[in-house]
């Protein structure tokens, strides 16, 4: 099997991300300048600008480590060159118990690598993707949703993703 905890990552997406993340840590100075601008204005409990401004560091600094753990964590490399196996990198069609009136296609992926996607993405680690991963064309696989219920799909197809 593969494993679902490395994020596969393009090249293109690996610098895009690493892009942003050394844009946030420059910004960090520029955080904390704001902070000590808002907090010598006074009062603490009535200042909205300091508020504001704490908040904002707040969610950059979890944007940072989210970053940081995503990219540490990253396989990069090209989109899986084979076709007909569901693999990080595909676009998969499936179809669900059976009926093959009702598909999906979605890319197998993090949110982050299908960004510029218009397709619906599912992470490898989800339980639809974990169950997925590996499968050949034609073949059935069962996984089970968070009520307990237990669904079958069969890969219909499965090709490179290329953005």
């Amino acid at each position: 099997m593969t494993d679902t905890r490395v994020t596969w990552l393009t090249p293109e997406s690996y610098e895009r991300l690493k892009g942003e993340l050394d844009s946030l840590i420059a910004n960090r100075p520029v955080i904390a300048a704001e902070i000590n601008e808002r907090r010598e204005e006074g009062d603490l409990k009535e200042n909205g600008g300091y508020h504001a401004a704490r908040d904002e560091q707040g969610q950059q600094e979890a944007r940072i480590r989210q970053l940081q753990d995503l990219l540490n964590n990253a396989k990069v490399g090209e989109a899986p060159a084979e076709s007909g196996v569901a693999l990080p990198g595909s676009v998969v069609t499936i179809y669900f118990d059976g009926d093959e009136s009702d598909k999906e296609t979605f890319l197998i992926a993090t949110r982050e690598e299908g960004a510029s996607s218009d397709l619906e993405i599912y992470s490898p680690s989800s339980p639809l993707g974990a169950a997925i991963i590996d499968a050949k064309v034609g073949e059935s696989r069962e996984y089970t949703v968070p009520s307990g219920a237990t669904i079958k799909v069969t890969l219909v197809s499965a090709e490179p993703y290329h953005s």
